[in-house]
């Protein structure tokens, strides 16, 4: 039994436990959510003179803990969350006896809260992972989850020592299989076995000890070549030198950090992928349409620093003189009717590379209506299986063979990734940036009413199948993977759910699998950097968008004229969504006299007028932010700025806002990651970011930047009222959090930080798979399995539906 229902039990709290169960049973809701049950028990204590703070008291601390309570008949579940990434679920009647309670009765339990279960119709599928992670390591600690790649280094570290003979042999055989086009890296057939390896590599470190730390590799390659040698292993005498005393002393005595070192420089990859399918994939007009602006910045920030990064890497691994091309494909989908972008193009240079493309691949035609026009991403399911094996010709095309890494981007990105992956037998990365089912409250359990408009069926089977089968997963904050003591993770939210009628989920995913890891995404400094770089800044690009933001008159792209334009500016930027909650930003506005008498407030939010938008949620935030500002006779207070910016622009418009001594704030209702923070911090904007999600993570709250509840407007407006007279009385202040918000961004988010991890883990995990031999084919099978059984079949229903549009 859970210590903290029996602390409760054992103690003279167990007669408030039953009032306060027999409240709960009169409360409407049948299924209570943590904010739910904390506000019912703070009025609980309230109303019994009671305090409710967590550790008053046993009964606060269960509360405290309990994630979930499901009312049925006169029992309740409690479902228990005390440590992160784990469980317990108890059954309690109304005279508080306690039932632990499987998986298995907690879904079927969840099933019948919507009428859904039907037992004598038999048993509903079982979807469990769990068997094929019993021969894979595990970590244990939770605080090192996220953490995986210091985990495996530990753990081959061990294994070379312990059974240095069979590990050093396929140390060997791993060496001897590196070649870039046909010519052979690191070690040739001079060198036969892994004891004649270790000979050599001291004879060859006693060689170049006697040649000048920085004579360059073509005057003594040959000399190296005859000893068994190949290039590989650095461009100077130092750099080869110090390769090889790491490769002996990780022979010698193997330690982790040894091992991450070695195989960092390993020349193993120099083709990569960046999947991002479902369109509207370009570098210029595609921002701010539906489902792209973030995950476009992301991508291509993501393609030019890799390509930077493996350019960086072959120079220093001693390729320069083998003319080796890394190149970076973002593989995207080609839209006919391109809405004057250019996404009708099959292949584009990302600006600023040297090798770095957008290929674009069409989906197969179908229905002209469909398949020649943006498809939404809830919307682009049945596609994906035969799209992914037309890019597989194109990418073997592009590549002249097969690349050495794909990377997943959002749930159709990853699937496609692993469909790719398993059919060309390469590395597969997942990066997951947001993953639905955390943003839609209740979208697994009611699943067939948002089935129509969402097909989360498909969706969060994809999530399912791809984060099992990539060799690695990135996410962008700890949190994103298993939450934070009083939240569920994105990722835990897969561990145990049911889609009723359809499936239960028992082991999702393993959350202590050393397959996750924390790799935040950068800022691009080109585009975002301090407002106090003048030399930096174009005058006339500053004069343009100061006055976008503060007196043009255009109705065609602003709406709303400032009475006072010199008033402290709180800005904000995102599309109009719900989750992204721009209107819950201006209603908090509204409802604080001593903010509008304080500031103004401006949005740069997409489009202004709902004929022109042809998003669903994007029309309905469009008629609630009018309303907004009718309801609160916002006008002459509220600047509403329906443009589409170049991320020069973007840039600009946080200093011109910093230039004014504004403050950003970023409202979200949830936020796996934030790089709009990232982006305002940076250009020196004090920031207020919601609570809800990866931005915990990224500031620290009142030292570099503050929290927001963003649910609790009233609250909100105090923080914001708070730091602004703050900053009124004392404008060392505003500059003190701008400076400190700069620093923050440069020492933990930069992308030469992203791309040295991202390469890094990639190598590491290509060695894992390849001395491990990991027995990974039943686990792919079963996710095969899977796709045929359950995704298919719906994809096809879908393309079905889609044939009469």
């Amino acid at each position: 039994m859970s210590e903290l229902l029996q602390a409760v039990l054992n103690s003279d709290e167990k007669n408030d436990l039953r009032s306060l169960m027999s409240e709960l049973r009169l409360c409407e809701k049948r299924y209570l959510l943590r904010n739910d049950i904390l506000n019912l028990y703070e009025d609980f204590c309230t109303k019994h003179q009671k305090n409710a703070h967590t550790q008053s008291s046993h009964l606060s601390k269960l509360i405290y803990y309990t994630q979930e309570i499901i009312q049925e008949d006169s029992n309740l579940c409690f479902i228990i969350r005390s440590k992160i990434a784990s469980q317990e679920v108890y059954l309690l009647t109304s005279d508080l006896s306690i039932e632990a309670m499987t998986v298995q009765d907690l879904l079927d339990m969840r099933d019948r809260l919507v009428n859904r279960y039907y037992p004598n119709e038999g048993d509903l599928l079982e979807i469990d992972f769990g068997p094929f992670y019993d021969y894979s390591p595990i970590i244990r600690d939770p605080k090192n989850i996220g953490k995986g790649v210091e985990f495996l280094n530990r753990y081959l570290s061990s294994k070379l020592f312990a059974d240095p003979k069979q590990w050093q042999e396929s140390l060997f055989n791993f060496l001897r299989l590196h070649q870039y086009r046909g010519i052979q890296l690191l070690i040739n057939g001079r060198i036969q076995s892994q004891q004649h390896l270790s000979e050599k590599i001291k004879a060859a470190i006693a060689f170049i000890s006697n040649l000048p730390l920085y004579e360059p590799l073509e005057t003594f390659r040959l000399d190296l070549q005859t000893m068994g040698f190949e290039p590989g292993w650095g461009n100077t005498a130092a750099r080869v030198l110090e390769t090889l005393n790491i490769l002996d002393d990780l022979i010698d005595s193997p330690a982790p950090q040894t091992l991450e070192t070695f195989i960092s420089r390993i020349p193993m990859i120099f083709n990569i992928v960046l999947v991002s399918p479902h369109g509207w994939f370009g570098q210029e007009g595609v921002l701010g349409r539906p489902d792209t602006g973030g995950q476009v910045v992301y991508v291509l920030d993501q393609a030019k620093n890799l390509e930077t990064q493996l350019e960086e890497d072959a120079l220093l691994a001693g390729l320069g003189e083998l003319n080796v091309q890394p190149k970076v494909i973002i593989l995207s989908r080609l839209i006919s009717n391109n809405d004057g972008t250019l996404c009708n193009q099959r292949l584009e240079k990302v600006y600023g590379t040297t090798n770095a493309w957008i290929l674009r691949v069409p989906f197969r035609e179908f229905n002209p209506n469909m398949t020649q026009n943006w498809i939404s991403r809830f919307e682009i399911w049945p596609y994906l299986e035969t799209y992914a094996i037309d890019a597989e010709r194109e990418l073997i095309g592009e590549f002249q063979g097969r690349p050495d890494l794909i990377v997943g981007n959002y749930s159709d990105g990853n699937l496609v990734a692993f469909l790719l992956a398993r059919r060309m037998k390469v590395t597969q990365c997942n990066i997951a940036h947001a993953l639905e089912k955390s943003k839609y409250l209740f979208s697994n359990l009611y699943w067939q009413d948002l089935e129509e408009k969402y097909h989360f069926s498909m969706q969060f089977t994809a999530d399912l199948l791809a984060m099992n089968a990539a060799n690695f997963v990135i996410s962008s904050t700890y949190q994103e993977i298993v939450g934070t003591p009083d939240s569920i993770g994105q990722y835990e939210s897969y561990k145990c759910f049911t889609m009723p009628e359809l499936y239960h989920v028992v082991n999702g995913i393993e959350l202590f699998s050393p397959k996750f890891n924390v790799v935040p995404p950068g800022v691009n400094e080109s585009y975002y950097f301090p407002y106090t770089r003048n030399e930096e800044r174009v005058e006339t690009d500053r004069l343009r968008l100061e006055e976008m933001l503060f007196t043009l008159d255009d109705p065609a792209l602003i709406y709303g004229k400032l009475e006072d334009p010199s008033k402290r500016p709180i800005f904000s930027m995102a599309r109009l969504d719900r989750i992204k909650n721009l209107t819950g930003l201006a209603e908090c506005f509204g409802k604080s006299q001593e903010l509008q008498e304080h500031c103004n407030l401006i949005l740069v939010a997409g489009k202004l007028r709902v004929e022109e938008s042809g998003d669903n949620e994007e029309r309905d935030e469009i008629i609630k932010l009018y309303q907004i500002i009718d309801e609160y006779n916002l006008y002459g207070k509220i600047r509403w700025l329906g443009v589409r910016l170049s991320k020069t622009d973007s840039g600009e418009i946080y200093r011109v806002i910093a230039d004014h001594k504004g403050i950003f704030v970023q409202p979200a209702l949830f936020e796996a990651f934030g790089l709009t923070i990232l982006e305002a911090m940076i250009t020196g904007m004090p920031t207020f970011a919601t609570q809800f999600g990866g931005p915990l993570e990224i500031i620290q709250d009142k030292v570099n930047g503050f929290y927001i509840n963003p649910t609790n407007l009233e609250e909100t407006a105090s923080k914001l009222y708070d730091f602004v007279t703050k900053c009124d009385s004392n404008p060392a202040y505003w500059d003190e959090i701008s400076k400190r918000g700069i620093e923050r961004v440069y020492t933990a988010y930069t992308w030469k930080i992203h791309t040295t991890k991202l390469l890094s883990l990639a190598r590491t995990y290509g060695f894992w798979n390849f001395i491990s031999k990991e027995k990974r084919e039943d686990l792919l099978r079963y996710i095969e399995a899977l796709f045929h059984l359950i995704y298919k079949p719906r994809a096809q229903q879908l393309l079905e539906q889609h044939k009469y549009r």
